[in-house]
């Protein structure tokens, strides 16, 4: 029977799509949320550019028929029908059907056919790797810098409130409109957690902006493999070039520990208890932690203290989307961004 969607739902969540007449069953996803209804209305939207192309589609810039909105079409191939709709795209759909901020963006609707799966988004002019580009690697001028990091915790906030933890954030998924205003987008890697904490796998998060925990293969992490990201991407929008840009596990625990200090007996002693400490090549020569004013001289005490919050190696020490939205570095944050939270 096809789910009810006003009652739970089994821990396997059946997916059901029509093809060719016969009804596939796509089991590839876990959630307790009901999806949507899906809609073939296609023709309602004109193409007018390409935006860019990923694994499973391209993404098209597009308008209504009647040329007053613009939007994001996400157009996902469905060739390999053994498989079905793609993972990611359905944790994409239930997650974002259930969320509503400001600073994530919108999907309106999700439109089927046989060949293909396209989600209309809000269109949203840039993002932050595009930004920061722009800028020719000296780093974002401060107000800006306290603007965009503050309405990122806001989003990342009430993600975590709704126990999602989102598993990606990097400059090229935070959306930034012409207005400024962040939009935290692709939940491909999201999930939904609860109590007791249960075992993720590790492979998450873009290598740069992956905490070293989790690199160590800790699959327990909770809503501080989100806070960690958000300190490299801190970092980044302060120097104007990525903090630990490693280009293998071993190598991004080498390049963060050369700036954060290697673990010992009394330092992040937790790390070296972690199932790829001191396998293959994670063998890390000692390092002292850097001084950050001299890595950042552009960052105030305040900015520098809650940097430090956010890459703690060790989990728990990490500073939480609603203690950083306190930290006194916003004290002086222009109140036309508080404004944005007003209604």
């Amino acid at each position: 029977p096809i789910p009810n969607p006003q009652s739970p739902i089994p821990i396997f969540l059946y997916f059901f799509i029509y093809k060719d007449e016969t009804l596939k069953i796509n089991k590839n996803f876990k959630t307790y949320r009901y999806i949507l209804k899906m809609k073939s209305k296609e023709s309602k939207y004109i193409r007018t550019s390409k935006l860019g192309e990923g694994t499973y589609g391209v993404v098209y810039r597009a308008k209504d028929q009647k040329g007053q909105e613009i939007y994001a079409l996400k157009k996902i191939r469905l060739q390999a029908e053994e498989e079905g709709i793609p993972s990611t795209a359905i944790r994409e759909i239930s997650l974002l059907k259930e969320l509503n901020h400001i600073n994530i963006v919108k999907l309106y609707e999700v439109l089927h056919s046989p060949k293909k799966l396209t989600l209309v988004f809000e269109y949203v002019e840039q993002d932050l790797k595009k930004l920061m580009d722009s800028a020719n690697g000296k780093g974002l001028e401060m107000k800006l810098v306290k603007s965009l990091l503050y309405q990122l915790l806001k989003g990342v906030d009430y993600i975590h409130k709704n126990k999602v933890l989102h598993r990606d954030l990097k400059p090229q998924n935070l959306l930034i409109s012409k207005d400024n205003i962040v939009k935290i987008g692709d939940f491909g890697l999201a999930r939904g957690y609860g109590i007791p904490v249960k075992n993720y796998t590790h492979e998450v998060v873009t290598l740069w902006y992956r905490p070293p925990d989790v690199l160590l293969g800790n699959k327990t992490y909770g809503t501080t493999v989100d806070m960690w990201s958000i300190g490299c991407i801190f970092a980044e929008m302060v120097s104007g070039k990525p903090l630990f840009p490693g280009n293998s596990e071993s190598d991004q625990l080498k390049k963060i520990f050369k700036i954060k200090g290697t673990p010992n007996d009394k330092y992040a002693s937790s790390l070296r208890e972690l199932s790829e400490w001191g396998v293959g090549e994670n063998n890390f020569e000692n390092c002292e932690e850097q001084n950050f004013k001299e890595l950042f001289p552009n960052l105030d005490d305040e900015g520098i203290d809650l940097l430090q919050k956010f890459l703690q190696l060790e989990p728990e020490k990490r500073i939480s989307a609603e203690e950083a939205l306190k930290h006194p570095f916003f004290d002086d944050i222009l109140p036309t961004v508080k404004k944005i939270y007003e209604k």
